[in-house]
């Protein structure tokens, strides 16, 4: 069952039971309204009975039938008149008031309303010159009856007649509102992985169906860069993977291709273990990468900027030995005014991917310096190097991306792709300013400890 005439169905049915509650309150009080009048008429019956039986001397019992017979408006008339004894002193047509039956439907009050056989009647006590008397008088109300009867079919043909309207105009009215929602449906069926630039059209931007294109949209837009990201990332990391395995095949063709001495053997086995660790280094380095971008939970914990920073010092020191890493930095008077949230094996990699940069394209020293501020400690690692050419620095942050001034340099432009996205995911800042044979600055800005918003 599709929507519209799901949503049609769904509308009948509630018009439905609203009709037929309207319908039961129209018959129930025009039923009431109906007995209530035939019963006025019964009461002033047995009353004026009584008054011209009892009241008026001229009036007698045969005379009072007579009065009746010409002026009943019931059908099926019965009036009984006793004393206090229930003795019958007017008895007219009784059929339903034998003595048995008027002695049961006798009642304290002055007027009480009974039914005997979808008969109805009425109890009237009448007092006169301190003497009372009972007076029933019962009679059909087949006006009544015939007008509920007509009442009834006319109900049920309006339910019947308004139920199929409702159902009609209510698919009518689904289609029409389901519309947007149908062109919405047609339109995704037409994307698929080799057109997701393609966008929906988000209409007036202020409905639920606008807002359902909207969000649909940037799901796009966001599938649409992965797509691309991965497309770029395999096509460059093939490309960087076979250069070395290719290289390496060389190698090893060459080596094999004669006899050799034991020393040209040892050089190029040399080789071939200097370019497996380089392999290695690559695919440790996509792997890393590529961990970063699943959405994995990382763990964050209250971290001494400073002392992860001088860890990271002395492993670079160990790999270039004699190269100055000059540290600048003013301690606060309060030591946790150096704490930062992070991971601390992530802010490694990504600290030392950058002084490691700044110590292979620099035979300078390396500076490296903290400043505080209110809400801020910023870290600035600064080289005097090669540089990057000004309109390359957006650039080196992309994967397998490098300065065209680097080639000569070992490398295979992934370490300031995942610098960039360490940072990233910790929320820091990361600018890099950059001259070409001046030398290159790495701005990083932490938030304080104290100063992060818990979302």
């Amino acid at each position: 069952m599709n929507l519209k005439l799901k949503l049609s169905l769904q509308f009948a049915f509630m018009v439905n039971i609203i009709l037929i509650f309207f319908a039961a309150l129209v018959y129930y009080f025009f039923y009431d309204s109906q007995l209530s009048k035939f019963r006025e008429n019964l009461a002033d019956t047995a009353e004026n009975s009584a008054t011209l039986l009892i009241n008026v001397v001229e009036v007698d019992s045969v005379l009072l039938n007579k009065i009746q017979q010409s002026t009943s408006s019931m059908d099926e008339e019965e009036i009984i008149i006793t004393d206090s004894a229930f003795r019958i002193i007017y008895d007219n047509n009784s059929n339903f008031l034998q003595p048995d039956v008027i002695r049961q439907h006798y009642y304290s009050g002055n007027i009480s309303y009974f039914t005997i056989a979808e008969k109805d009647g009425v109890f009237y006590r009448h007092h006169y010159k301190g003497v009372t008397y009972y007076v029933y008088a019962m009679g059909y109300d087949h006006t009544r009856k015939e007008n509920l009867k007509e009442l009834l079919s006319v109900l049920i043909w309006s339910i019947i007649i308004s139920t199929i309207l409702s159902v009609y105009l209510a698919y009518v009215f689904s289609r029409r509102a389901i519309q947007p929602v149908t062109r919405l449906i047609n339109s995704i069926k037409l994307i698929n992985s080799s057109k997701l630039s393609d966008r929906l059209d988000e209409g007036n931007k202020k409905d639920e169906i606008a807002q359902l294109a909207i969000s649909f949209n940037d799901m796009l837009k966001n599938l649409e860069q992965s797509f691309k990201s991965q497309e770029l990332f395999v096509s460059n990391a093939s490309h960087e993977l076979r250069t070395p395995l290719t290289l390496m095949l060389m190698e090893s063709d060459y080596l094999l291709s004669r006899p050799r001495s034991e020393e040209e053997y040892r050089k190029h086995i040399s080789k071939l273990i200097e370019d497996i660790r380089d392999l290695n280094t690559l695919l440790n380095s996509l792997l890393e990468l590529a961990h970063l971008n699943k959405d994995n939970l990382i763990t964050f914990d209250n971290i001494r900027i400073d002392e992860l920073m001088f860890i990271c010092i002395q492993k670079i020191k160990a790999k270039f030995e004699g190269r100055k890493i000059i540290t600048q930095i003013d301690y606060p008077e309060n030591e946790n005014d150096l704490l930062v949230q992070g991971n601390p094996g992530l802010l490694s990699i990504a600290f030392t991917n950058v002084i490691e940069n700044a110590c292979k394209f620099s035979e300078d020293d390396v500076t490296i310096k903290f400043s505080l501020t209110e809400s801020l400690i910023n870290v600035e690692i600064s080289d005097k190097g090669i540089g990057i050419p000004v309109e390359q620095v957006d650039q080196v942050t992309t994967v397998f991306n490098r300065a065209t001034n680097a080639k000569f340099k070992g490398g295979y432009g992934i370490g300031l792709a995942l610098v960039s996205k360490i940072l990233e995911l910790h929320e820091v800042d990361f600018s890099i300013t950059s001259k070409e044979n001046t030398g290159t600055s790495v701005l990083l800005k932490f938030k304080k400890h104290s100063h992060i918003t818990v979302n």
